[in-house]
C-alpha cells in the first residue's frame, strides 16, 4: 500500500497568500521526508480559497526541496491553454524533475475559471482529449507540424530550419512520455473508461461517497473487459479526507470543530455543489435525497478519523467496499493547527499504511 498526498489546496478565503503557499510547501517537504510516494497539486485561477494558479510552477519549486516524492499535477486544466504551450511546459518540467513527473490532466476546474478563459459553453471533455492527442503527437514526431483539430491548430511549418534547431519542440525526459492521469468525480465517470482505453492512470476524488468510488472501479473493469485488457489496480488511486490523532476524542473534536479545517473545506465545496446544482453527484449514500445534503453530512460521511488503529480498520473496510486500490491519496486540509496536521501525516505514514500493508499482503492487488 502506497501513501500519497493531494492538495487542491483549500485555505481560508482571507488567509495571507504567502502563508498559504509556505504551508503548502512545508506539507510536501514533510510528505517527502515521511516517504509519501506522490504529491498532487491542483490548478485554479479565480478562487482565493484554492489559490495555486499553476501546479507546474508550484511543483518546480519543490524539485530541489524534495528527494524522492513524485510530483503530479492534479490536474492541468487542458481546455484553458493551447496544447503547444502545455507540451513545452510539461516536457521541460519532466527534465527539471529528472522524471519525477506525473501529468494529471482534466477538462477544467471551477466555473469562474471557465468564464475567465471563455470555455463555459464548450465541450471541455472533448477539448481535453484533443489537447492530449496533440501533445502526444508533438512529443512523438518531429517538425514540421500541421495538426488541425476542432478547437486548436498547431502549426510549425514555415520556420523549420533544422540546421540551426529552429522548429524543434522539447521532448520529455521520460520516454515515450510521462505517466498521464485523469481524475474521476462523478458516479460511473467516463474518465475511468478513458483511462482503460488509453492506458492512463486514474485517481478518484476524496469528496465523493464510497458508492461512487466503487462505481469508478466497476466502470474501469467494464471498459477493460470491452477492450480485452487486463485491469491493473496499481494504476488506480483513491483520495480520502483522513485525520489521525492520538485519541478518538481528539480526532472527533478536531474534525467536527465548527469553522475548522474539515468543516470549512466541506462547507466551501457544498456551497459550490449547491449553487452549481450538482448535489446529486455528491451524496454520501447512493439512495440519499440530494436536497437533504448539507456540509455537515459531507464531513460526517466522508472524513475518516480516529486513532491509527481505528483509521486502519476503517480504510481496510472502505477498500473492501470500493475495490483493490493500492495507493491511498491523503487529502490536504488547511493547517489551522499545524501540530495536529503534521501529527496526522506522521501517524498515517508510520502506523496506518504499514498496518494496511500487513493486512492486505504485498501481492494482494495483483491477485484481486
Amino acid at each position: 500500500m502506497k501513501l500519497s498526498y493531494f492538495m487542491m489546496p483549500v485555505h481560508e478565503k482571507d488567509k495571507d497568500y504567502s502563508i498559504s503557499l509556505a504551508e503548502d510547501v512545508e506539507a510536501i517537504e514533510l510528505a517527502d521526508r515521511l516517504g509519501f510516494a506522490e504529491a498532487w497539486v491542483g490548478e485554479h485561477h479565480c478562487s482565493s480559497v484554492e489559490p495555486i494558479t499553476s501546479p507546474l510552477m508550484f511543483l518546480a519549486n519543490m524539485i530541489a526541496r524534495t528527494k524522492r516524492i513524485k510530483l503530479a499535477t492534479g490536474v492541468m486544466c487542458m481546455s484553458q491553454y493551447h496544447p503547444g504551450m502545455i507540451a513545452g511546459h510539461a516536457a521541460m518540467f519532466d527534465h527539471l524533475s529528472r522524471g519525477r513527473f506525473i501529468m494529471g490532466i482534466g477538462p477544467g476546474g471551477l466555473p469562474p475559471d471557465f468564464e475567465l478563459f471563455g470555455v463555459t459553453d464548450e465541450d471541455r471533455g472533448a477539448m481535453m482529449v484533443e489537447s492530449i492527442d496533440t501533445i502526444l503527437k508533438i512529443w512523438s514526431t518531429d517538425p514540421p507540424y500541421d495538426i488541425k483539430g476542432k478547437y486548436w491548430t498547431t502549426r510549425v511549418q514555415d520556420w523549420v530550419h533544422d540546421d540551426i534547431g529552429l522548429g524543434r519542440m522539447v521532448k520529455p525526459f521520460q520516454q515515450p512520455h510521462p505517466p498521464i492521469a485523469v481524475s474521476a468525480m462523478s458516479p460511473y465517470s467516463g474518465m475511468m473508461r478513458l483511462a482503460a482505453v488509453r492506458d492512463f492512470e486514474s485517481i478518484s476524488a476524496n469528496f465523493i461517497g464510497a458508492w461512487s468510488v466503487k462505481s469508478h472501479w466497476e466502470t474501469y473493469l467494464d471498459e477493460c473487459d470491452k477492450q480485452n485488457k487486463h485491469p491493473d489496480p496499481s494504476r488506480w488511486r483513491v483520495a480520502r479526507s483522513v485525520h489521525v490523532a492520538d485519541s478518538a476524542e481528539e480526532a472527533e473534536d478536531f474534525v467536527k470543530q465548527p469553522g475548522g479545517a474539515f468543516d470549512y473545506y466541506y462547507d466551501y465545496l457544498f456551497t459550490i455543489f449547491d449553487r452549481a446544482d450538482m448535489k446529486a453527484a455528491f451524496i454520501t449514500e447512493k439512495d440519499d435525497d440530494p436536497e437533504a445534503l448539507n456540509h455537515e453530512k459531507l464531513v460526517d460521511g466522508l472524513v475518516i478519523r480516529g486513532t491509527a488503529e481505528s483509521v486502519t480498520e476503517q480504510l481496510l473496510a472502505f477498500r473492501d467496499e470500493v475495490g483493490p486500490f493500492d495507493n491511498l491519496v491523503m487529502t490536504a486540509h488547511d493547517w489551522t493547527d499545524k501540530a495536529k496536521m503534521r501529527r496526522s501525516m506522521e501517524l498515517m505514514a508510520t502506523e496506518v499504511i504499514p498496518a494496511m500493508t500487513r493486512a492486505i499482503g504485498p501481492t494482494a492487488s495483483a491477485a484481486e
